[in-house]
């Protein structure tokens, strides 16, 4: 390759003397310029960096690296927000007794006794109302059929708003433990007496019949009739030869009349047994 360079300007180096030296030298108005190249220079200073070039395209993905160390337990952060409440839990078993505390201050003294007194009153009231309460369960197979309860010194009185026959009406009082009502003082028949006129009605059978002795009248229980009685004015008169069972009427009085039709009454219990 060098000796190609060489051997070109060496030709033209022989053109142009044959043409100075040779026959024609005369006419020296017809030269021929041959630019010969020189020596490779020296290499030049480095130039300036250039501009970057465009964003090459994207390469594959690398494979995964290996798993680097655990780094260090990080600072603690805040505390979060406060959850809702969790369901009850199951009632714990009872703790020992604490030790017992010191003593109090003395109360203010006031005057008792009317305030126990009142409170005394009110107890036996509510036992009564509890008493009579239980009483009504067991006596009626349903409250609406009773219209309250009255009370004397030894006996209660009932009375019922269902309608039944005489030998049935006993039959039911009997059944809860009494009979009907069988008014043997005055201060009884007033009682069942004002029971009826509260409940709105006229008249209700009450414990008296001849069923046993046409014209001897006793009470249910059989016991007989020998210290008090209410006839109204020309009763018992046994009108039709039918009236062996006896009403009490809102007014107090009584009378004879049939024990087959159905009307309301009144039962008795003796208080000790309610």
């Amino acid at each position: 390759m060098l000796g190609e360079k060489l051997l070109l300007p060496m030709m033209l180096m022989s053109v142009t003397l044959q043409m100075l030296y040779g026959e024609h030298v005369a006419e020296e108005s017809c030269t021929v310029q041959i630019l010969v190249p020189g020596l490779k220079g020296e290499p030049g200073e480095k130039g300036q960096k250039g501009a970057p070039g465009r964003p090459g395209r994207v390469g594959p993905p690398g494979e995964t690296g290996q798993p680097g160390l655990k780094g260090e337990k990080g600072v603690m952060g805040r505390y979060g927000k406060v959850g809702p409440s969790g369901m009850k839990g199951v009632k714990g078993d009872m703790g020992d007794a604490g030790p017992r505390g010191p003593n109090g201050d003395p109360g203010v003294p006031c005057e008792c006794t009317p305030m126990r007194k009142m409170i005394g009153e009110m107890d036996i009231v509510v036992a009564q109302l509890s008493s009579e309460l239980k009483f009504i369960k067991n006596a009626l197979p349903s409250p609406a059929a009773v219209a309250g309860i009255k009370e004397t010194d030894s006996k209660v009185y009932l009375l019922v708003k269902e309608e039944k026959r005489y030998s049935d009406a006993e039959a039911y009082c009997q059944t809860r433990g009494g009979h009907l009502a069988m008014p043997k003082d005055e201060g009884a028949n007033a009682a069942i007496a004002g029971y009826i006129t509260e409940a709105g009605l006229s008249r209700v059978y009450i414990g008296v019949h001849d069923l046993h002795h046409e014209g001897v009248f006793t009470y249910v229980d059989l016991s007989p009739m020998t210290t008090f009685s209410k006839w109204r004015k020309g009763e018992p008169n046994n009108a039709y030869d039918d009236e062996d069972c006896a009403e009490m009427m809102a007014s107090g009085e009584w009378t004879d009349v049939a024990c087959h039709p159905t009307m309301y009454f009144v039962c008795e219990f003796d208080k000790d047994s309610v």
